[in-house]
């Protein structure tokens, strides 16, 4: 396929393909799909070789969000029934990141729902973050609180904080039909915020959203312009309680082809699959391996997640390894100012949509579901595949990592 070939040369050389190529990836056929797959997977291969880096998730504080974020499960008037809590102490916090990096995870990202923090909560997640770095030696930390206020930035970088994330999420042209309580220039403002500081900015997207293609591709696009070290690529879950709770748009193949579009826009950062990969791409889980060099750990903010351990072995079985604390995330060329990178959005953190997860339950496979919710019908909505997280930060119960 020409295409691919071309692709693939712009890849390796860091050159921007054109808007019609990226959509032609969006539009190829399921006979085509491995073969963009292989296509990918050589620029994902040239630029992070087989390492997949593990990413993990803390919930600072849960739910009560002003914000009216459409996919969020911590919105606005939300009837979820998700976990509700102020901010964890320094000491739960840490208590609770041990747990993903005893697992492997060599990022914790520390996330708190609302518009964005006060000067009082910065000073808590900072004395989060020294918690967590005097107690575990190489650790980094990405803190993800919404929209920045000036100097906020500065002062989590001084407190050690390694990066910074917040979404974009969907295109310009359609984010006042996801959210109203703030805007998409806002933002965009708290990224370029977070790079100004010297934190490793990241940011990405939620798919499944009903966009088009040309909304997909506008958002990458502009997430290639803005330079992030991280693009979390996010697979909506449709929540019951939330407005999009009827949006069941993906399928695994679909799915797939984003993140091939997404490594063929922004071949050299961190792509992380985040939020959905368990409920959309299912047991295709591993060829998106060939795609993203990121994953999360285990449970999510709201929702729960494959088991730690299933993650592990897949990613052994697919041929993979776990990226280690002394190695480097980024080529060469990014680690001279930059260090790395995670992503979020107001409530939900470091690239998982507050919707994220699905049901994994002790001694389950994928999601811990019996056999017969695995054969439900190809294309039926697989509201089977989504739990309520209820255990883990905010829980007396030990956390899935």
């Amino acid at each position: 396929m020409d295409l691919l070939n071309t692709l693939v040369d712009k890849g390796l050389r860091r050159e921007l393909p054109t808007r019609e190529e990226a959509l032609a990836v969006l539009a190829t056929s399921d006979d085509d799909l491995l073969d963009v797959v292989a296509a990918a997977g050589k620029v994902r291969r040239h630029w992070f070789g087989r390492r997949v880096k593990l990413n993990y998730l803390v919930n600072l504080k849960s739910g009560l969000c002003p914000e009216d974020c459409s996919y969020c499960s911590q919105r606005l008037g939300s009837t979820t029934g998700i976990l509700k809590y102020t901010w964890l102490k320094p000491d739960q916090a840490s208590q609770a990141a041990a747990a993903g990096l005893a697992g492997g995870a060599k990022r914790v990202c520390l996330v708190a729902s609302g518009r964005g923090p006060t000067d009082r909560d910065v000073d808590r997640v900072s004395e989060t973050i020294k918690a967590i770095k005097d107690q575990n030696e190489g650790v980094e930390v990405c803190a993800c609180l919404g929209l920045l206020s000036d100097g906020q930035a500065e002062r989590l970088r001084d407190a050690g904080a390694d990066a910074y994330n917040h979404n974009l999420n969907t295109s310009e042209g359609t984010y006042g039909d996801i959210t109203t309580t703030h805007t998409y220039a806002d933002r965009v403002d708290t990224v370029q915020k977070a790079h100004g500081a010297g934190l490793s900015a990241c940011s990405g997207l939620i798919a499944g959203m009903g966009e088009s293609d040309e909304d997909l591709v506008d958002v990458v696009y502009s997430l290639r312009e803005l330079d992030p070290d991280s693009v979390p690529v996010n697979f909506l879950i449709p929540v019951e309680g939330t407005p999009l709770a009827k949006e069941w748009n993906l399928t695994p193949q679909r799915c797939l082809r984003i993140l091939a579009m997404v490594r063929f826009v922004c071949p050299d950062v961190e792509v992380r699959i985040a939020g959905g990969r368990e409920v959309h791409l299912r047991t295709m889980q591993p060829l998106a391996l060939n795609l993203a060099n990121s994953i999360f750990l285990g449970d999510y903010l709201t929702t729960e997640g494959q088991a730690g351990k299933a993650d592990l072995e897949m990613i052994a079985d697919a041929g993979f390894e776990v990226e280690g604390t002394d190695q480097v995330t980024l080529p060469e060329h990014r680690t001279e100012t930059a260090q790395g990178g995670c992503g979020s959005h107001d409530g939900a953190g470091c690239g998982s949509h507050e919707s994220a997860g699905c049901g994994s339950h002790e001694g389950g496979g994928v999601c811990g579901t019996p056999a017969a919710a695995a054969a439900a019908p190809a294309g039926e909505p697989r509201t089977d595949l989504v739990a309520v997280r209820r255990r883990g930060a905010g829980t007396d119960l030990a956390p899935n990592a």
